[in-house]
């Protein structure tokens, strides 16, 4: 049994008392034959006979309420499994029935009007002292779903216990919170089984009030806690990254993780590309098909990509094409949405184009990245057009849910002869062309906030910076084996999860530590060796 030590203060001076052990249940009070390895075959097949994924959800989510060493152990064992179940796809679906499955209590809930008592309500958590991640959202931009207000707390329950699985940051670490600020959805607010408060959403100038004194009362209880905001509206997304990113350790995983993971991706997929064409790395020119949130943090990070192969920021900006609903995003199309200005073109003074096909002629890109939410937005007309200029053509339809991507990998494949190199935000299943296994990438944010986040609480960071995520985004590209690399994979496989967190960590960290915003001192002077080895010991395990 693991001996845990836990600080306290007594008469000025920092003491360590004996934590609460778990202890076996007393004689009589569980069956005479308790096999721990059978009763694990027991929840997995309790797990497989539910036909429906949302039954799946409601079934796991009990067992993690219950018996949460037996989760994560299932989970870890389990990891391709498990992940489109307790995330995407399913968490979706969860989401938009969860005034309707609830059965418990899970995480914390803050509404409007805690407004001026936020640090009341916050003290309600029962583990103050062992607080270290938190994932907040208030629901105003779920998956691409829209506005499912109170009903986002499973994205928030669903991402921490990705960082439980991913990178054994501790359970009882881990704050789940969902903001109530209102909800401009109709649907929900006719719903007698609605759990948030019935009413629209609140004024910008009344959500920055109240988020303010939330960040700083946060701030003030949890010390040592990294907060992650998830599925804000793509406005106030940026609003609140700027905001807080410089006063408090906080993360956009939408902006910054959903850019991390699709740089490390397209990092593996331009070298594969550039081998087939003959073309420098410096040459690729990317055009979005989305120009929200999570399209415009994508291409900020992708700049990256250009200014690693020598490129000036400028040259690395005219790289990247945006296309939102309106067609392709340029100077002289009229008002633009604040967050779009970076990309928007100046180099083109025509009519508005609004035909896909018709923009991929006058681009030429030779990456096509989806995040849209519209689905089949990816016509074969589409992906065809991407193969008739490209030998091997990027193409990464990114959206959430699977029915939300903008093409599936079976189209593909068929509409670029095999050629195609691909990675979705939603899992798809591998596909056999002409004798020949091809592998689907999945861009799962999964593969950088875990082990980014571990790194940043480690670290005790005052801050995640730019070269943190860039960092994170690096080790992940670079981590796949050669066995991996043979198979044509743009990713490693969800199995190594742990190792590929453990590896993110120490590389966080160190650029923490380069940057001076680390205020866990005592790092500083370990080896790499000794790092890692740290790293390795605060990983949390199952028992």
């Amino acid at each position: 049994m693991t001996i845990v030590l836990t600080p306290y203060w007594s008469n000025g001076v920092q003491k360590l008392k004996l934590a609460p052990q778990p202890s076996k249940p007393k004689r009589g009070l569980v069956p005479p034959i308790l096999d721990e390895s059978i009763h694990t075959l027991r929840c997995l097949a309790q797990l497989r006979s539910k036909d429906k994924n949302i039954e799946k959800y409601i079934y796991l989510s009990a067992l993690k309420d219950q018996d949460p060493n037996m989760f994560y152990k299932l989970c870890l064992e389990n990891m391709p499994e498990f992940t489109p179940i307790i995330y995407t796809p399913t968490v979706g679906d969860a989401c938009l029935q969860y005034s309707h499955i609830y059965r418990r209590p899970e995480g914390l809930f803050i509404s409007i009007k805690d407004k001026g008592n936020i640090r009341e309500v916050i003290h309600n958590w029962p583990r103050i002292d062992e607080a270290r991640i938190s994932v907040v959202t208030d629901g105003s931009r779920i998956l691409g779903l829209g506005d499912l207000g109170v009903n986002g707390m499973p994205i928030s329950i669903g991402k921490l216990s990705l960082y439980v699985a991913g990178a054994g940051i501790r359970p009882q670490s881990t704050i789940p919170i969902c903001l109530d600020l209102g909800t401009n959805t109709d649907q929900f607010l006719d719903d007698p089984l609605y759990l948030g408060l019935r009413r629209k959403r609140v004024s910008d100038q009344e959500m920055t009030e109240f988020m303010d004194e939330f960040m700083y009362e946060m701030s003030i209880t949890f010390p040592k806690l990294m907060v992650q905001f998830e599925d804000f509206s793509t406005d106030n997304a940026f609003k609140y990254l700027e905001r807080y990113r410089n006063k408090y350790p906080v993360f956009n995983d939408d902006i910054q993780g959903t850019g991390a993971v699709v740089l490390s991706g397209f990092m593996n997929a331009a070298k594969l590309s550039s081998a087939a064409s003959g073309q420098p790395l410096s040459s690729h020119r990317i055009l979005f098909f989305g120009a929200g949130s999570a399209g415009v943090g994508v291409a900020q990070q992708l700049m990256s990509f250009f200014t690693l192969q020598g490129l000036t920021k400028e040259e690395a900006r005219s790289r990247i094409w945006l296309v939102d609903s309106q067609g392709l995003v340029y100077n002289t199309r009229g008002r633009l949405a604040e967050h779009k200005k970076h990309f928007s073109r100046d180099d083109y003074q025509g009519s508005a184009m609004t035909n896909l096909v018709e923009i991929i002629n006058y681009v030429k890109p030779t990456a096509l990245l989806g995040l849209s939410t519209i689905t089949g937005a990816f016509t074969p007309e589409v992906i065809q057009a991407m193969a008739a200029i490209n030998p091997r053509p990027i193409i990464f339809p990114l959206s959430n849910p699977v029915r939300l991507s903008e093409c599936s990998f079976t189209d593909a494949v068929e509409h670029t002869n095999g050629q195609v190199l691909f990675a979705s935000g939603s899992p798809f299943p591998e596909r056999s062309f002409r004798g020949t296994t091809l592998y689907p990438g999945q861009g799962n944010n999964m593969y950088i906030f875990p082990g980014l986040g571990l790194g940043a609480i480690l670290g005790r960071v005052a801050s995640v910076t730019d070269s943190m995520v860039e960092t994170s985004s690096l080790g992940l590209a670079n981590s796949l084996t050669d066995e991996e690399r043979a198979q044509g994979l743009l990713y490693p496989r969800i199995e190594r999860i742990r190792e590929i967190s453990a590896q993110i960590a120490k590389a966080v960290i160190r650029t923490a530590q380069r940057e001076g915003v680390d205020r866990n001192e005592s790092l500083r002077g370990l080896s790499e060796a000794g790092l890692s080895k740290l790293i390795q010991e605060k990983m949390w395990s199952p028992l």
